[in-house]
């Protein structure tokens, strides 16, 4: 795992405030989508569970919360590994909240609510998510 990048013209880097954590390269390909947006990728920590058993991904994600300090982690699925590590791992840290099924709506919002402690940051930020979902097309109901 890299360690955060400077900010686009801001010359500092900021702290690392959540976890993002999913299959394959889910997790980087959003934190890319957020720094290419905003420029404010670094306030997220990607990890994968390629290749990983669930002994390892639970020693991941505990090692990246301690490393990190981070009162958040949002998974991709809500059944899916990362979220099942995840929630084995917070039994012993009841202060990190999870969010699973994160998107990027979401991301996006809780890349901008640095004003905000990080848990309520990332629970306004479920709301944007939950609103940005919605279907176009698809024809006449019956």
């Amino acid at each position: 795992m890299s360690e955060p990048t400077p900010a686009r013209g801001s010359g500092s880097v900021r702290a690392v405030r959540a976890i993002i954590a999913g299959h394959g390269d889910f997790a980087a390909g959003l934190v890319s989508a957020v720094q290419q947006i905003t420029g404010r990728g670094d306030v997220f920590r990607a990890v994968s569970a390629r290749d990983l058993s669930a002994a390892d991904l639970d020693a991941l994600i505990g090692r990246t919360i301690d490393e990190t300090g981070v009162k958040v982690v949002f998974t991709d699925l809500q059944a899916g590994s990362c979220t099942m590590a995840s929630r084995r791992v917070l039994r012993d840290r009841p202060d990190v909240l999870l969010v699973a099924g994160a998107n990027l709506p979401m991301l996006l919002d809780f890349a901008f609510a640095d004003a905000l402690p990080p848990t309520d940051a990332a629970r306004h930020a479920l709301e944007r998510g939950r609103a940005a979902i919605t279907s176009l097309g698809g024809g006449a109901k019956k």
